[in-house]
């Protein structure tokens, strides 16, 4: 398994899990694309594509700084141009980039609905769309989304119908890709089954003690670089909850990945049923289920 020298696309890489990605990838001597809007640092979110790049060139890997809306066509077909100019091609696109505000629909206003919808939905097939001609030249092409399984439940739509529905449309996108480019291009889902300690995260739960019961970012990145290692004819059309998949390829040790080795984890939006995903062995999950509704 390597990623060396492959170029690998990923939007919103200038922090967090985006972040983590590309630094997982590097260490391989990856080339790695990151499509981001943040130039200047934002005190509450820290980094910024320059600073991302730093760290890129640091674990080993060639970085491309692009500033990138991902909403905006004539900012992406700039963004895939400078990565084809740089690097000769795109291995693999890592959708990302996401907006989010979880709230009842009286409570959203239309300019977040609107930057939901764009930037999770629209973004994520915009950006695929202009990178398609590049990975169908490359020797294994991925697409790759950070986006949950598909669950109809009323659990997920009912406290915030805007997210949800801009969420899924992420993964919407994968199923359809998993159909039409099975054989050629893998096109897969991976989730987090926790809360992961990003800055993001870290404004919404605004103290410490709840971000003990986070895990890294880490550990979507080796669920990335898995992902990304597989033969993409065979590997396609998956959601993947990122410790249950981690533990089928053989990782025993997820402590490594909790902030706070031993701490019962604070679970995740659109987690699966335990039948669908199972928790691997010696994973503690609070439990949630009396504060449902």
């Amino acid at each position: 398994m390597s990623l060396k020298n492959k170029t690998i696309f990923i939007t919103g890489a200038s922090r967090g899990i985006g972040l983590a990605i590309a630094e997982r990838c590097a260490r391989d001597g990856a080339n790695i694309v990151i499509a981001a809007k943040s130039v200047t640092e934002d005190a509450r979110l820290g980094g910024t594509i320059h600073t991302a790049a730093e760290a890129v060139e640091a674990a080993g890997g060639q970085a491309l700084a692009v500033q990138c809306d991902i909403r905006d066509e004539a900012n992406v077909e700039t963004a895939v141009a400078q990565a084809v100019e740089r690097f000769g091609g795109i291995d693999a696109v890592v959708n990302n980039a996401s907006a989010i505000y979880p709230r009842g629909t009286a409570d959203v206003p239309m300019k977040r609905y609107d930057l939901m919808h764009g930037v999770n939905g629209r973004g994520t097939f915009l950006v695929t769309q202009k990178c398609l001609p590049h990975l169908e030249k490359a020797e294994n092409p991925h697409i790759l989304v950070l986006s949950p399984p598909l669950d109809m439940r009323p659990l997920w739509f009912g406290p915030h119908v805007a997210y949800t529905s801009a969420k899924y449309q992420m993964s919407l996108c994968v199923l359809g890709w998993g159909a039409e480019f099975k054989g050629r291009i893998g096109a897969n889902a991976i989730w987090p089954r926790t809360a992961v300690a990003t800055a993001a995260i870290s404004n919404v739960l605004a103290n410490d003690e709840a971000m003990k019961t986070c895990r890294k970012p880490e550990i979507l990145a080796d669920t990335a670089y898995a992902v990304l290692n597989k033969p993409a004819k065979e590997f396609t059309g998956n959601f993947l909850i990122d410790d249950t998949f981690l533990y089928s390829e053989g990782v025993t040790d997820f402590d490594q990945y909790s902030v706070e080795p031993g701490t019962d984890l604070l679970p995740d939006f659109f987690v699966p049923e335990e039948d669908e995903a199972p928790t691997p062995p010696g994973v503690k999950i609070m439990d949630l289920s009396g504060l449902a509704g």
